[in-house]
């Protein structure tokens, strides 16, 4: 089996229907085709149907969805920006993410956490504006002023 992660092809999607019809195992199917045994099951499970599993269709199904996925966009420039605006606003890096996504702007919540801890790696105070740091700060002044 192959440790990166690779599409399947049209042709692998015919084998798999070839092999499903015959009866052998998902795990025997993997084997031979050099993709792991998760793989094969969620193929047949997203694109089975009525008529059972197609390739011709499991293949225009996995095509629309990859156009429909787009490409997640660069953190740099004005999106840089506008995502370190609304951290000192006090917004979640998820939060973010979601309001930014409706814009057709893709900035995963992952991204945003890695550049507030870069930031804050270069002394910067991103990491400040994070929920579970004013909570704790907060915490913290409470408890030395109540003893």
């Amino acid at each position: 089996m192959s440790r990166s992660y690779k599409h399947l092809t049209q042709e692998q999607r015919y084998e798999i229907r070839a092999m499903y019809l015959q009866g052998i195992s998902y795990r025997r199917m993997s084997s031979i085709l050099g993709v792991s045994p998760s793989s094969i099951s969620r193929e047949i499970r997203r694109n089975s149907g009525f008529r059972g599993y197609r390739p011709k269709q499991a293949q225009q199904k996995a095509d629309e969805r990859r156009k429909r996925k787009g490409k997640a966009l660069k953190f740099r420039g004005a999106i840089k920006q506008r995502v370190c605006s609304l951290l000192q606003e006090d917004w979640s890096p998820q939060q973010i993410s979601l309001h930014l996504s409706k814009e057709n702007m893709r900035i995963s919540h992952e991204c945003i956490y890695r550049h507030i801890w870069i930031d804050k790696s270069v002394g910067g105070i991103l990491w400040q504006h994070l929920r579970h740091v004013k909570s704790t700060k907060n915490f913290l002044i409470i408890f030395f002023m109540e003893n």
